[in-house]
Order: C-alpha cells, then sequence, then structure tokens
C-alpha cells in the first residue's frame, strides 16, 4: 500500500467518522441507516463496508481515537514532572479541557449511554497510565492499584456531574475542584521515567 493510498483510507475513515457524530447530534444510533452516514459522508456503501462492519463498529472507531488523545492529555498533566502534588489543579487541567473542548463525544463517552462499556473504556485508559507510569509518592496502607481504580472511576463521577450540569462551571474551576478532593485522600505522587 502506498502512502497515498494510506492517506485516502485515513482521509474516507475521518469522513464517515465525522459524518457519524454530526449525525449522533440529530438522532440516536439505533434509528441511523449506514445509507445517511455515507451520504453525510459523500461515500457509498461499499466504501463503508469495505472500512467497518456496522455503525456500532464505526462508533467503537471513534471511541478509540477518542480515549487515544485523552491519554495524551493525562500525559501532559505531568510530562516534564518528576513529581506533583496532589492538590496541584494544574495537573488535573489538561483533562478537563480536554473534555471541553470535545463536549459531545465526552458525553456520549462518560454517559456510556450510545456505546455500552464506553465508561469502563475511559476509566481504564487511565489507570493504565497511573498503574505504570506513576506511583505514590508516601507510603500507603491502602493497595496503590485499589486507590488507582478508586480515584479514577471517583473523578468519572466528578466528570458525569459536570456533563449533566452542562460544562457550567470552567476546565479551570473544575481543575481545582477536583485537586481539592484528591488532595485530601493522598498527598503527591513521582513520575516513573524507565
Amino acid at each position: 500500500m502506498t502512502i497515498s493510498e494510506d492517506r485516502r483510507i485515513l482521509r474516507t475513515q475521518k469522513k464517515l467518522k465525522t459524518a457519524l457524530l454530526a449525525l449522533l447530534k440529530k438522532k440516536e444510533l439505533n434509528s441511523l441507516s449506514i445509507t445517511e452516514v455515507t451520504q453525510q459522508a459523500g461515500c457509498n456503501r461499499v466504501t463503508f463496508y469495505s472500512h467497518y462492519k456496522d455503525l456500532q463498529e464505526l462508533l467503537a472507531a471513534i471511541v478509540d481515537d477518542y480515549l487515544q488523545e485523552l491519554q495524551s492529555y493525562f500525559r501532559k498533566s505531568f510530562q516534564y514532572l518528576e513529581r506533583f502534588s496532589s492538590t496541584d489543579a494544574q495537573r488535573h487541567l489538561p483533562i478537563f479541557e480536554f473534555i471541553y473542548q470535545n463536549q459531545f463525544i465526552s458525553s456520549l463517552v462518560i454517559k456510556g449511554e450510545v456505546l455500552p462499556g464506553s465508561q469502563n473504556q475511559f476509566c481504564e485508559s487511565l489507570v493504565q497510565i497511573s498503574a505504570t507510569e506513576l506511583r505514590l509518592e508516601e507510603a500507603s496502607d491502602t493497595e496503590v492499584p485499589a486507590l488507582n481504580y478508586f480515584m479514577t472511576y471517583g473523578s468519572l463521577g466528578f466528570f458525569i456531574h459536570w456533563l449533566k450540569e452542562d460544562f457550567k462551571d470552567s476546565p479551570e474551576a473544575m481543575a481545582k475542584k477536583l485537586a481539592d478532593l484528591h488532595g485530601r485522600m493522598y498527598g503527591g505522587a513521582v513520575v516513573i521515567n524507565d
């Protein structure tokens, strides 16, 4: 496969993803057809089926892209640091900015209503990074994996609340609130540089 073919494939996939997201703003997934998506994307059903088997698979690809980008934003929160305090709102800010900049897809993923299991995928993508790239600064009686899951799934509830409030507070205000909560549970973490 040549570079131009790769670009064409990626361009077509992006058009299909964009089309599905645009249509999901108007209709439920189960009431959409592949024909509607292909018409919105400016391609045909054969093209669709050469990339995806159904709309669920297309939506799953959208969520995968979203989670990869989320992980990049999460890493930005501690990139270039050796350690950080749990009360540092700047550490939480990149995730809130990412969610705010991607409100529609964030709502789909975090609420978990359109793609079952997307809430768990959201949390697991963050847990994976915390488990392999961070460690607590101080000793704890609580097992680190248990604390990691508690903090991540607790943060999910915090994100859901923010969505339900229609993003009323700014990403900065939400990062500060989450930092205050995290500060009550652990002091800080060290970045693992392998």
